[in-house]
């Protein structure tokens, strides 16, 4: 059974960094296209990036040039890497996979979704 389990989550000071992992198992991630998205309360939930099967990268407009997705070699884990982190950003994050080439930031193109981990930005 195909599991996902995102940690890294944590509070910082506006300007600050924080690193999110998804843990993956029950497949391999090379093989699927992924994503990070993120809720806050009352507000539909947010595609924040994705990687597809070939490496694309896509992004928010809000977080380019701040946030980067990546992977290891073996797809076991998924990284988003958050840089000059906002007020704005605080928010549940989610990891979600699909089991296609290309998926981008849709959220209705992923069957599979982690738990979330907190991220929260003080001013």
């Amino acid at each position: 059974q195909i599991q996902l389990a995102e940690s890294g989550g944590g509070s910082v000071r506006s300007g600050g960094s924080l690193r999110l992992s998804c843990e993956t198992s029950g497949y391999t991630t090379t093989a699927y296209c992924m994503g990070w998205f993120r809720q806050t309360p009352g507000k539909e939930r947010e595609g924040v990036a994705s990687l597809d099967v070939d490496g694309t990268t896509t992004y928010a407009d809000s977080v380019k040039g701040r946030f980067a997705i990546s992977q290891e070699p073996d797809g076991s884990t998924l990284y988003l890497q958050m840089n000059n982190l906002q007020p704005e950003d605080t928010a549940m994050y989610y990891c979600a996979g699909a089991r296609f080439y290309r998926c981008g930031l849709s959220d209705g193109q992923y069957p599979y979704w982690g738990q979330g981990t907190q991220v929260t930005v003080s001013s």
